[in-house]
């Protein structure tokens, strides 16, 4: 059985708070007080009376009672609702505007605390629960199938998969037998076959949607820790500010189960519950920001610089962000391919915390990451061993970590690298050692270092060997993070020489805003470039 959500209620100066900002309203018995696909719906607190949770099968969640509150994440991101919610007993609720208790969440820390925990628990315990949400149905051998689950996955959306070849399938009367290319059911009906990941996304209301072309003070391009907190310190001090990604906000840092070590944070905080933070308050500030959308090649102006995305638009900046982070490296073996995103994976969330649970797991890399990763899908009850290819994992990993892997009984294997993978239709059986040894397990998670993704930058943005992103005197600049183009910068793991913590990153990111603030003081506006201008051809995209 799925686990429940906690039950949270609010205290009754939170309560007049609320009341303070939202309206009173009232409720029968049956009446439905938002429904599946809704992206309307308000911020919902009991007064008096109850609700009932439903998915979308109709069976019950959870039951909310006096001062008790309805929603979750999406009430903040902007995503379609994937659950109903009905009044089980006559009810009155406040109910406030999304947008006032956006604000409601930076005047009031302790009500903020108690909405963003819970929102957070939530969609995590959504993503274990089986039907909520977007119904992807594909074979696994298609490789759209593949990019689907992985986009939802790295959204951290609720979905459930199907491939119409599993028995039993109750999909064949609705999926066309001749296709090879995935059908998307959305929560309310709506059918998509094959949507990008930026059609995806906009059907489901994720992240806002960009003109063919848009003219910015300042654009960010990766919205990891630098970039997110470059959103709040450049919209917070007057900056037209627009954040790009092509994936899923947080980058590295959002995928995280637990980060130990973030200042002000001594229980620590999950990647998820950062960045939806992160976000909202950008969000706040009149910070715009609009995934997936691919940066695909970088014109350089005189007065503004023109970013091209994968989809023919364009934006005009008068300074760029470049924190596209870096990705991690895939496992030099043949046939990987066949198994990432069924048994190989490149992050640990909850669902995969229960999809391990009483499984034989390996956890491949030697750094915090791959340490969080382990002591996470040990803490679910999965059989955990972690291979790291030095002798010493104090080298790369930190001291807290190391213990922490000690208390969930991993099982640690110095000098280990992978050779080859053996199993069959993506489901991973064993793998073999580059000493011979052969090890069962049944999924693999890799967190083998990482590279820059900076491949679809020009040439006159100057890059060190491994393609990293000079800065400062190192690219012939004064300022500390400008690149060797005025007005572009780096900050975060894709720059040359960062220190990799996210906490080092947001700051980076809040340093960039005053540098530009000084460079846009010294050169006032101008028009922004033709859309048309020619931008050079790129081998590979942004981050």
């Amino acid at each position: 059985m799925s686990a429940q959500p906690a039950t949270r209620v609010l205290s009754s100066s939170q309560l007049q708070t609320l009341a303070d900002h939202g309206e009173e309203r009232t409720a029968q018995a049956g009446e439905t007080l938002y429904d599946i696909g809704d992206r309307t719906y308000p911020f919902i607190a009991i007064i008096e009376g109850e609700a009932a949770i439903l998915d979308t099968a109709g069976e019950e969640i959870v039951r909310h009672g006096p001062s008790g509150f309805l929603g979750e994440i999406n009430l903040l991101s902007g995503q379609t609702v994937f659950l109903r919610a009905v009044a089980t007993k006559p009810m009155r609720y406040l109910a406030v505007d999304r947008e006032r208790l956006k604000k409601l969440l930076y005047e009031d820390g302790s009500l903020s605390d108690l909405l963003l925990n819970a929102f957070v628990e939530r969609r995590e315990l959504l993503q274990q629960r089986h039907g909520i949400g977007p119904q992807i149905i594909g074979s696994r051998e298609w490789p759209d199938t593949r990019r689907l689950l992985d986009f939802a996955r790295a959204q951290k959306l609720p979905h459930t998969w199907v491939d119409p070849s599993d028995p039993p399938s109750d999909v064949s009367a609705v999926a066309d037998d001749s296709a090879t290319t995935p059908l998307v059911r959305l929560p309310g009906g709506v059918e998509l076959r094959n949507p990008s990941n930026g059609e995806l996304s906009r059907a489901l209301g994720v992240g806002a949607e960009l003109a063919r072309h848009e003219e910015v003070d300042l654009l960010i391009v990766g919205s990891g820790p630098a970039g997110l907190g470059a959103a709040v310190y450049g919209a917070s001090e007057g900056l037209e500010t627009l954040v790009i990604d092509s994936k899923a906000l947080g980058g590295q840092a959002g995928t995280s189960r637990r980060i130990e070590n973030y200042l002000g944070f001594p229980a620590g905080i999950s990647g998820t519950d950062l960045t939806a933070r992160a976000a909202t308050q950008a969000r706040k500030f009149g910070a715009r920001i609009a995934s997936p959308y691919r940066a695909v090649a970088l014109e350089s102006g005189s007065d503004r610089h023109l970013v091209k995305l994968d989809d023919d638009r364009n934006v005009a900046a008068r300074a760029v962000l470049l924190s596209t982070g870096a990705e991690y490296r895939r496992l030099p073996v043949e046939g990987l391919g066949d198994y990432e995103g069924w048994s190989v994976f490149y992050a640990a969330g909850p669902e995969d915390e229960q999809l391990c649970a009483a499984q034989r797991v390996g956890v491949v890399g030697g750094g915090n990451s791959a340490g969080q990763a382990a002591v996470a899908l040990a803490r679910g009850g999965a059989l955990v061993t972690l291979l790291h290819r030095r002798g010493d994992l104090s080298e790369t990993m930190s001291h807290y970590l190391i213990g922490e892997l000690a208390d969930r009984g991993v099982a640690i294997r110095p000098r280990s690298e992978i050779s080859e993978l053996h199993g069959a239709d993506g489901h991973l059986e064993a793998v073999t050692l580059t000493d011979g040894e052969r090890l069962p397990l049944s999924y693999l998670f890799l967190f083998l270092g990482a590279d820059p993704c900076t491949r679809w930058l020009p040439d006159a943005v100057a890059r060190d060997s491994h393609g990293f992103i000079l800065t400062g005197a190192d690219a012939g600049t004064e300022a500390l993070f400008e690149t060797s183009v005025p007005r572009i910068y780096a900050a975060g793991d894709v720059r040359a020489g960062s220190t990799k913590r996210c906490a080092v990153a947001v700051g980076e990111g809040a340093m960039v805003v005053r540098l530009v603030h000084e460079r846009l003081a010294a050169q006032p506006a101008a028009p922004a470039p033709a859309a048309s201008v020619a931008a050079p051809a790129a081998p590979a995209a942004a981050s």
